[in-house]
């Protein structure tokens, strides 16, 4: 069958795969748009390096900062980034922000990706399955 398939300006051709129909379910431009800006965020290495540690304990910015070798105030802009992402969750204990993964399915889609990438078992999450 070589009929065309009428997709907004363009017409598909229809060579018997099932294009048009993933075209019919495609997402909204909008969760195109959330999932490419996730993606970015975690596109930079010292932002990933970050996220990979709060994916596992909870962390002050001092500490985040002697771990990933950045002053407190670079950390703190990647952590900005982080949190207005949804990404992070953060607690004040004084003086000190402490910042750990949000446990919104996004961040937690994220971890699982992270520790799949480094082919590691999360700590964590072998305890909650326990």
């Amino acid at each position: 069958m070589n009929r065309c398939v009428e997709k907004g300006k363009a017409a598909l051709h229809d060579h018997g795969g099932s294009l048009d129909r993933m075209i019919r379910k495609m997402p909204d431009e909008r969760n195109f748009q959330k999932a490419a800006e996730l993606f970015q965020l975690i596109s930079d290495p010292t932002r990933l390096k970050i996220l990979w540690l709060l994916c596992h304990c909870e962390v002050c910015v001092n500490n985040i900062g002697a771990a990933v070798d950045m002053s407190s105030p670079a950390v703190s802009h990647h952590l900005r980034l982080l949190k207005q992402a949804g990404l992070l969750d953060a607690r004040r204990e004084g003086k000190e922000m402490y910042y750990k993964l949000s446990q919104r399915a996004e961040a937690q889609l994220l971890h699982k990706s992270v520790d799949d990438i480094f082919d590691i078992s999360c700590p964590g999450c072998q305890e909650e399955n326990n």
